[in-house]
């Protein structure tokens, strides 16, 4: 499922962002990527050992992990450290599928890409193309969130960043590895989790179908995760 995350980033983190990468060193945004997917990588990235890229990247770590929503939907149990790219005019990725599993930066651990994550950080009005375009079994959908969201979508997807043809888009992307590798288990704890609140929203903690659903959602995650 393609899941839409708003305000992870506020307006005025979005400017200090942006204010930062403005002067920043970027490179050929091919050094990130596989052997098939860099014949239809063109955009530019920061480094991965640029000092900047680390002190942005712990900043969106923070505040995803704060984020409930983001918690609820990807039940993370570990993220590759986020990098940061940006578009300009004729510059796009074209259709890929991201690497199924990938190094933590400076460490040898490995980890399983469950789900790909784009943190917007242009306004939508800021660059014309550019849209994030993801496949499913639905066909193709369009993502062109405002700054500071998130999209998160399973790995498995095809995608790609559309050609640019007027301005620069910029963004972070990054993986997550969740606690339920299977999309479709994950989706059903995100549902149910959102039934859940909205029943204590109406009747409170001591509803006994508040306490049932609870009791049936722990009980799915002891059986589906992964630890």
């Amino acid at each position: 499922m393609i899941h839409h995350i708003p305000n992870v980033l506020s307006k005025e983190q979005v400017a200090e962002f942006r204010a930062l990468m403005g002067s920043a060193n970027w490179v050929g945004g091919k050094v990130t990527a596989g052997t098939l997917s860099a014949s239809v990588k063109h955009n530019q990235q920061l480094s991965e050992q640029d000092p900047l890229t680390q002190h942005l990247s712990d900043l969106v770590i923070k505040a995803i992990w704060n984020h409930p929503t983001f918690q609820t939907t990807a039940l993370p149990h570990q993220i590759i450290p986020p990098l940061f790219n940006r578009y300009d005019e004729h510059e796009s990725f074209g259709f890929h599928v991201d690497n199924s599993i990938r190094l933590i930066r400076g460490t040898t651990e490995q980890i399983r890409t469950d789900l790909s994550c784009t943190l917007f950080l242009s306004e939508p009005d800021e660059y014309d193309g550019g849209e994030l375009v993801i496949e499913d079994t639905y066909g193709y959908h369009e993502v062109k969130l405002p700054a500071g969201d998130v999209v998160l979508y399973p790995a498995t997807s095809l995608h790609e960043v559309s050609s640019i043809t007027r301005g620069t888009r910029f963004a972070s992307f990054f993986w997550v590895q969740s606690l339920i590798r299977d999309d479709n288990k994950r989706h059903l704890l995100f549902t149910l989790d959102e039934s859940v609140r909205n029943l204590r929203m109406q009747h409170g903690d001591h509803y006994p179908e508040v306490m049932k659903l609870t009791n049936i959602y722990h009980n799915l995650m002891r059986m589906w995760s992964e630890l």
